[in-house]
Order: C-alpha cells, then sequence, then structure tokens
C-alpha cells in the first residue's frame, strides 16, 4: 500500500529534533543533517528531547507523509549523540516503534 520494502532504507537522526517541525523542517534537517534528498523514498527519522515522540519523514513519489508515534509511558529506546546519523533496518524500526530496547548497556544501569 504504501510502497515501503524490504529495499527501503531507514536513517535516522539521533540526539533531540524539536517535535514541531513540519514537512518543511524535516526535509530541511534530512537534507542537511543526514545529507539525503528527501524524495529518495527511505524513511527518516526523528525524536523529540524527552524520547516519547517519534516522527518518520517519507516520500512516496507524489508527496510526503509524516507519521508520529507518541509512547503512552516510557519512552523509546533512541540514540542520543546529538545530531549524528545511523542506520537500521526495516525490521530494528519496527522493534523500536513497539518499544525494545536496542541500546546494549553494561549491566545494572
Amino acid at each position: 500500500m504504501f510502497g515501503i520494502t524490504g529495499h527501503t532504507r531507514v536513517y535516522i537522526r539521533t540526539g533531540a529534533t524539536d517535535g514541531r517541525l513540519d514537512f518543511e523542517g524535516l526535509k530541511a534537517l534530512t537534507v542537511n543533517v543526514i545529507r539525503e534528498d528527501p524524495m529518495c523514498g527511505h524513511l527518516m527519522v526523528f525524536c523529540n528531547a524527552p524520547r516519547n515522540r517519534i516522527k518518520l519523514l517519507w516520500w512516496d513519489g507524489a508527496g510526503f507523509y509524516i507519521a508520529t508515534k507518541r509512547m503512552r509511558r516510557g519512552g523509546f529506546d533512541f540514540p542520543k549523540d546529538p545530531g549524528a546519523v545511523a542506520k537500521m533496518s526495516l525490521q530494528q524500526l519496527e522493534l523500536l516503534l513497539k518499544g525494545a530496547d536496542l541500546i546494549r548497556r553494561p549491566p545494572g544501569r
């Protein structure tokens, strides 16, 4: 339905992103920070400072989608490195959106 396939890459901007950003703001971060064309058809992922909301930006060939997910309790296990860029698989993104702990931490932390 949406055209997201196994070939779709997932890019994440680590650290906090202003949750008020709209299409234009997220497109600008995609170009200036992630260094990708926002119309490439890949998923761009952003998280707010409290790490309780994630936004996805995606171009389907005709227009942009923004999807937002807010956790009712707790937060997302989102990388904190400010302004870095990382890649993940669609499977990892699915786990992240379900609230899974993806960042390995030493025991007791």
